[in-house]
């Protein structure tokens, strides 16, 4: 027991814990870095998974130490980590490169900027009927009742502003 001005000290637990953890971490920082280096291939990568691994064994420090094999524990938590890592990136690449998946926001802008320029041509009615029962979905007569016209009205109208919105949108730009 360690003496201090002749009088016996005494070391808390958590003292004594949080020494032997330095301790460890000290002993096994740089083997587990070269490790992870190998495995990962990238000394950044393998500096944030030595951080990860270490991490999960001092929160799990009481239990560790008392294992009969604290560095198998901590290698296994690193490899661990390098495996989940590997299993995101791969998913996230393989949703990445899935064909068709990709949407080309400034093409999808492009596309609304020519059918609203082109909406903005038709007459105020056909507008309505087109946009009521086209983007809305409401039925030829839920829209009559709207517009205060006969249901045949509404979808002479739509079909008329279709017409025009045929002749006048490029399929090319749309």
């Amino acid at each position: 027991m360690p003496e201090m001005g002749g009088l016996p000290v005494t070391v808390s637990v958590a003292a004594q814990l949080t020494s032997s953890f330095e301790d460890f971490f000290r002993a096994e920082y740089l083997r587990l870095l070269r490790a992870m280096y190998l495995v990962s291939g990238s000394r950044q990568e393998a500096e944030e998974l030595v951080q990860d691994a270490f991490l999960k064994v001092w929160e799990r420090w009481p239990r560790v130490s008392s294992m009969d094999d604290p560095t198998g524990y901590l290698y296994r938590t690193g490899m661990n980590a390098f495996r989940s890592r590997a299993r995101r990136a791969r998913l996230a690449a393989t949703r990445a490169l899935r064909p068709g998946s990709a949407r080309d926001a400034f093409a999808d802008v492009d596309r609304q900027d020519v059918l609203i320029r082109s909406l903005a041509g038709l007459t105020t009615r056909q507008r309505a009927a087109l946009v009521l029962t086209e983007l809305l979905e409401y039925s030829s007569e839920d829209a009559s009742r709207l517009l205060g016209v006969k249901p045949v009205t509404v979808r002479t109208l739509a079909a008329q502003g279709r017409a025009a919105l045929r002749d006048r949108i490029d399929p090319d730009d749309v």
